[in-house]
């Protein structure tokens, strides 16, 4: 329970370092960052099967897209970064607080319920179940990623025609 606790605790920090970061770059790392911390919730709250497609689409895929389009983008000069941060500060400086007092009354609220759940029956095999029940899945992986993969090929063109 710790575990999750702890990365609860480091899903917050990376969350508002995507928000109040005034580089893009930061922001789609941070991004990336809080995409594998629930990956790693998702491991940990044995659901695997959405693990890896958060793992490989939101930490993989979308960041390269985020990167690749930001390497794209002109420099902003520190004034305005530094007036962008205030803005964000003024906007967003209660979320923290919101953020907690929401999560805890939603433990709360949610803890009865959660503890007379029957228990789950786990797939113990992977493979088995995205091979043979989860076709479908597997494809529509795949074709996002490989339109993915389309797109930064079509950026780095118009880039280099530039």
């Amino acid at each position: 329970m710790s575990l999750i606790i702890g990365l609860l605790v480091i899903l917050i920090i990376a969350v508002l370092m995507v928000i109040f970061s005034t580089r893009l770059l930061m922001s789609a790392i941070s991004l990336a960052v809080t995409s594998i911390i629930v990956t790693l919730l998702m491991f940990r709250l044995n659901s695997p099967l959405a693990a890896v497609f958060e793992l490989s689409i939101c930490a993989g895929l979308i960041t390269v897209i985020f990167i690749t389009t930001i390497s794209f983008v002109k420099p902003v000069a520190e004034e305005e970064l530094l007036i962008t941060w205030k803005r964000r500060l003024k906007k967003y400086i209660a979320l923290p607080v919101i953020l907690i007092v929401v999560g805890l009354v939603i433990s709360f609220l949610l803890k009865p319920m959660v503890l007379a759940l029957p228990p789950v029956l786990q797939e113990t095999n992977v493979a088995y179940t995205l091979w043979n029940i989860r076709q479908v899945d597997i494809i529509g992986q795949a074709i996002i990623l490989l339109v993915g993969v389309f797109g930064i090929v079509v950026l780095f063109r118009e880039g280099q025609n530039k």
